[in-house]
This record gives structure tokens, C-alpha cells and sequence, in this order.
């Protein structure tokens, strides 16, 4: 019986790596894209304000400070 599985178990942990070599790229393609487009991370803060979050404290856990306030004076600007 156990023979007869592991193609399956195989095909199914593929798959798994797959799904997750996407999602790690996607990952990547949406933090760069976040990282080089104010315009981007402004509709972001539109649509998904909880990643445009997790964007700003991983930016700020690596030290560099300052690109939220620089975003937020920008938006305000534009408004009036």
C-alpha cells in the first residue's frame, strides 16, 4: 500500500513547493514594487492598508525611518 502512495505524496509536495516558490516571488515583486512607487503604496494604503503596515515596520525594522512621514505629507499635500 505504501508503494502506491508515494507517486501521490510526491505530486502533492511538488505542488506544495510550487505554490510557494510563487508566493515567495510574488512577495518579493510587491515589496519592490511598494518600494520604488509612492504612487503604488498610496493606493495600496487604499485597498490593503494592513500590508502597506507590514511594508512600513519591515522598512523601519531595517533602519531606515521616515519614508511613512514623507508618504503621509505627500497624500496631504495632493488633497488641498
Amino acid at each position: 500500500m505504501a508503494r502506491t502512495l508515494e507517486p501521490l505524496a510526491r505530486k502533492i509536495f511538488k505542488g506544495v513547493l510550487v505554490v510557494e516558490l510563487f508566493g515567495v516571488f510574488g512577495a518579493y515583486a510587491l515589496f519592490k514594487k511598494m518600494d520604488t512607487s509612492q504612487d503604488f503604496r498610496q493606493t495600496m494604503s487604499k485597498k490593503f492598508p494592513s500590508i502597506l503596515e507590514v511594508y512600513y515596520k519591515s522598512i523601519e525594522y531595517s533602519g531606515m525611518y521616515g519614508i511613512r512621514e514623507q508618504d503621509e505629507e505627500k497624500w496631504l499635500n495632493n488633497k488641498s
